[in-house]
């Protein structure tokens, strides 16, 4: 009579496992962040820089400073642009405009750049879950063949004795 061990198909060999669809080593480790740098476009690589240059301290430190020196020029010296600095206002509108822009282009980046990770993150999982499933089939196999193991050995030691 076969035992049951001989009827169940449980991979114990890395060809058979190879064979059936389980990985037999790890694959290997994807750099995600690199792989997505190395395909951004001119203008996307732009955004981003202008995104962490204009949402920076120096930055904002730099132009309250330009705005000083600005307002100090033309009220002492009764420069090109005299005291309500209306050319001034129009700068600021203008950069507000353009930041705007800018930043937006950024957050809908982020956004993409969120969603393709979560995607990556998703199928790491998926694949996580295929070799989980495929070890713990591995282990239920070995059960098997311990208790037929153990069945064998009751057969040869029917008293359960012990030899020491």
């Amino acid at each position: 009579m076969p035992s049951r061990s001989s009827t169940k198909k449980t991979p114990t060999d890395p060809g058979r496992a190879a064979a059936e669809g389980l990985t037999t080593s790890p694959s290997p480790i994807r750099d995600w962040h690199a792989d997505h740098k190395a395909h951004l476009t001119r203008g996307e690589r732009a955004a981003d820089l202008m995104r962490n240059g204009m949402g920076s301290w120096a930055f904002v430190g730099g132009f309250v400073a330009f705005m000083i020196v600005w307002a100090i020029i033309n009220t002492v010296t009764k420069g090109w642009d005299p005291y309500p600095f209306i050319l001034l206002n129009l700068f600021l509108s203008m950069l507000a405009g353009l930041q705007g822009a800018i930043l937006l282009i950024a957050a809908k980046r982020q956004d993409a750049i969120a969603a393709a990770l979560s995607k990556h993150d998703y199928n790491t999982n998926v694949a996580a879950k295929k070799d989980i499933e495929a070890v713990l089939e591995i282990n239920k196999g070995q059960l098997v063949m311990i208790a037929d193991l153990q069945e064998i050995l009751g057969r040869l030691d029917p008293a359960g004795t012990k030899k020491s």
